[in-house]
């Protein structure tokens, strides 16, 4: 694709949902909710905020790639070039990730349970255990479980678009969502069902071979994203459907919010508030992706200066922005920092780092691919024809 041809507004939107990581992550170590390290400063007024972001974050950012995964498809030679490229993409960043940056968080992991060696010692000798040492499981990947999952999702797809029957069907799918206000609740009534089915049969646990709840959200949003993509007169079924879509995320937003809030940390809500708190967390998912998709197409679907720079710093500041924060955090411990002071800290610290790496990247092409930077531009969206993503039309 030429420039020209990028939907702006869709990168915009990406590094946006990217930018969003580094804030969630520090207030993590702030919040009552579990996570690798704490600050040593808990504040429940976090809860609410962040039950916010959570429901549809990672969602949308499934959902933008299943868009750029089609335009990506339609510059490929068939389905076994386009799944070989995504490989390279997504596979040389994660390995990468699990050698050299994976195992800081796990050491910062095992220090918080007792394990006592330095990192050198660690990384040598114990980074590369099987099953559960010290209290943790052992291999992991961490925060790039999203490429995992991203490398997953993208297979499937190869695979559909390998079959002209499968992709013919999803075709015909894509031909009937675009009538009325399908595109609203077809895709919401679909992920609610499959969320609540679920629920009391498989536990909720991250991992790609148990994560049955997480892939019912992100392969179905994936692959909407995908049809929308190959699909323009979508386009049109999201601006009618972006107002309807805006309240009902508004409206299991809040519903999310008010159980967290009720219940907040490691506390269990009764069964019929966990049903009610995770339909409105996939309500406000799919509202959300169809608002902000909305939006973007009609009011960011334009170029800047800055947007390729930022856009290339995406996936680098991802790959380094969890350990940067988990060891940031971990290191200021002893410090006994005003909690202000040290979320700025840790704040800085970790943004400095994605600068550093994002800087040696562009000037280092080997590690840059390592990195996940392409000496092509990186990856974007092509928009729909002009009459096609106009609000209204």
């Amino acid at each position: 694709m030429t420039p020209a041809g990028r939907h702006y507004g869709l990168d915009w939107l990406r590094i946006a949902a990217f930018a969003m990581l580094i804030p969630y992550h520090v207030a993590l170590a702030f919040s009552p909710w579990h996570w690798i390290v704490s600050s040593g400063h808990v504040y429940p007024a976090l809860v609410a905020p962040m039950a916010a972001l959570t429901p549809w974050r990672l969602g949308l950012l499934f959902a933008v790639s299943g868009y750029a995964g089609a335009m990506l498809f339609g510059r490929a030679e068939g389905a076994a070039d386009f799944a070989l490229d995504r490989s390279r993409r997504l596979l040389v960043p994660l390995l990468f990730g699990m050698v050299a940056i994976v195992p800081l968080e796990m050491w910062v992991r095992v220090r918080e349970t007792g394990y006592a060696r330095d990192y050198l010692h660690f990384w040598r000798f114990d980074a590369w255990a099987s099953g559960t040492h010290w209290g943790v499981e052992f291999p992991s990947w961490e925060h790039l479980w999203f490429l995992v999952y991203l490398w997953t999702y993208t297979m499937v797809v190869a695979g559909v678009t390998a079959s002209r029957r499968a992709l013919a069907a999803l075709d015909r799918a894509a031909t009937w969502l675009a009538i009325g206000r399908r595109m609203l609740w077809a895709p919401m009534a679909t992920i609610v069902a499959l969320r609540l089915a679920l629920l009391f049969v498989v536990p909720e646990r991250q991992g790609l071979f148990r994560d049955w709840a997480g892939h019912s959200q992100f392969l179905t949003l994936f692959l909407l994203g995908f049809l929308i993509a190959r699909h323009p007169p979508l386009w049109h079924a999201l601006h009618r459907c972006w107002r309807p879509a805006a309240l009902l995320a508004l409206m299991g937003g809040g519903v999310a919010i008010g159980v967290e809030v009720g219940y907040p940390g490691s506390a269990v809500p009764p069964h019929a508030l966990m049903v009610a708190s995770r339909a409105g967390r996939s309500v406000m998912a799919w509202g959300m992706v169809v608002t902000l998709f909305h939006l973007a197409d009609a009011y960011a679907n334009h170029d800047h200066r800055w947007r390729r720079t930022l856009g290339q710093a995406v996936f680098p500041a991802y790959i380094v922005h969890h350990p940067a924060i988990v060891l940031a955090t971990w290191c200021t411990l002893p410090l006994a920092m005003a909690p202000g002071i040290q979320a700025a800290v840790i704040l800085t610290a970790t943004i400095a780092t994605c600068g550093a790496t994002v800087a040696l990247a562009r000037l280092v092409p080997v590690f840059g691919m390592l990195v996940g930077v392409a000496p092509a531009p990186c990856d974007g969206v092509a928009p729909p024809p002009r009459s096609a993503s106009r609000p209204g039309t």
